[in-house]
């Protein structure tokens, strides 16, 4: 489709797709539309939350949110749920705080700056299926720091504890090793936080936090090599990983996302494309915006690759807690060309940055980056991934 075709498409209605499928195309006033988290509430309701402005790394880049309750047809207006004019808001993450409280974690950087990234959060409140936001806090972390995956807590921990996945871009090329952050304190502020490093790590980024069982917990990665797939292990809940090691899923410097289903087995979306396999590069992630930044760039880090193509979208299972992942089954497919972040002249057709939960009917929820000019939604229903669903 073409961006004013998609556009056009962007109703918010959940229609059939076949085999069961539904999907939609989530309504945005933003041209550019990218990274979405989806969760389901209290009261049953979806919520999608993702990024939206004219291009990433411009200032105006904000959170948008939208919801649709159980047994609706279609998505709520779009509501905006942060506003900086100096600074690109990205990459939302919603959680329970210590009270229940819904709160969201974001970044906010200046330009493609990485290095002088904010981590902010906010209470989030649903009222009559309308998301607001409360006012934003900066979290006492260094600047820098990233957000992608969910909360996560051990067994063990106090209920107002919370594992924070996250990992640092210290200065321009240099991305350091993840980190996993306990928090306690004061309920919904969060005040005090323990560091754990992950070992071997260079690279590795978005860590994806799967509990298995007891205190064993696997962690998942996107590789700035464009490579695999890593996978780390925690035997302790958390305080100690082993370094990442590659699974057998490729993976082309995009984001992924990984849970346990209720039967057990671990659910992966992601691209599964490679450097190896596909030849398409681009100087960075910035670089139609990056011209006049003459800062040198850090040294000690990895050689990122970038550009390799971002499709097909790919819903991956394992069975042996995320040390391969055997059964795969396309859910979209698109040539993949991301050399371009524009979502308005058409070259961009990537289909990256999922998100995805399970329902207690065991539909699993989709939320995804359709060619950056619109978040897409797609539920498949209980038995898709085996080939017998309706």
């Amino acid at each position: 489709m073409t961006p004013d075709e998609i556009a056009a498409r962007m109703t918010g209605q959940i229609e059939p797709a076949g085999q069961g499928v539904q999907q939609a195309y989530l309504p945005s006033p933003m041209v550019q539309n990218h990274a979405a988290f989806i969760e389901r509430l209290d009261d049953g309701t979806l919520a999608c939350l993702w990024f939206g402005g004219t291009l990433e790394g411009k200032a105006d880049i904000s959170i948008f949110g939208c919801t649709t309750a159980p047994g609706s047809d279609r998505w709520s207006a779009p509501m905006r749920l942060s506003d900086d004019p100096e600074r690109s808001e990205q990459n939302p993450v919603l959680t329970r705080d210590g009270q229940g409280h819904w709160q969201l974690f974001h970044t906010a950087q200046p330009s493609g700056n990485r290095d002088e990234c904010l981590l902010r959060a906010r209470q989030i409140t649903l009222t009559d299926g309308v998301l607001s936001g409360g006012v934003p806090r900066i979290l006492d972390l260094p600047l820098g720091t990233f957000v992608r995956g969910r909360f996560c807590a051990a067994q063990r921990w106090r209920s107002d504890d919370a594992g924070l996945p996250l990992h640092f871009a210290p200065g321009p090329a240099l991305e350091r090793q993840p980190r996993y952050r306990r928090c306690r304190g004061e309920p919904g502020r969060w005040r005090h936080w323990t560091m754990t490093e992950v070992p071997g790590s260079i690279g590795s980024v978005h860590m994806t936090i799967v509990p298995l069982d007891g205190e064993h917990m696997a962690a998942f990665y996107r590789r700035r090599q464009s490579d695999f797939v890593h996978r780390s292990e925690s035997h302790d809940g958390g305080m100690t990983r082993s370094a990442p090691e590659p699974t057998d899923v490729p993976n082309n410097n995009s984001s992924i996302n990984v849970i346990r289903l209720a039967d057990g087995r671990l659910a992966m979306l992601c691209n599964p494309v490679s450097a190896a396999t596909s030849s398409d590069r681009r100087t960075s992630l910035y670089d139609e915006i990056e011209e006049g930044d003459d800062r040198p760039d850090a040294t000690g880090g990895c050689a990122p690759i970038w550009g390799v193509a971002r499709a097909p979208l790919t819903l991956c299972i394992s069975t042996d807690g995320g040390s391969t992942f055997p059964l795969r089954r396309i859910v979209d497919d698109s040539p993949g060309t991301c050399l371009s972040n524009n979502s308005v002249d058409g070259r961009n057709k990537e289909l990256s940055y999922p998100y995805l939960l399970e329902d207690g009917d065991g539909a699993i929820h989709l939320a995804y980056t359709y060619f950056r000019r619109a978040i897409k939604y797609v539920r498949l229903p209980k038995g898709w991934i085996d080939g017998d669903a309706a």
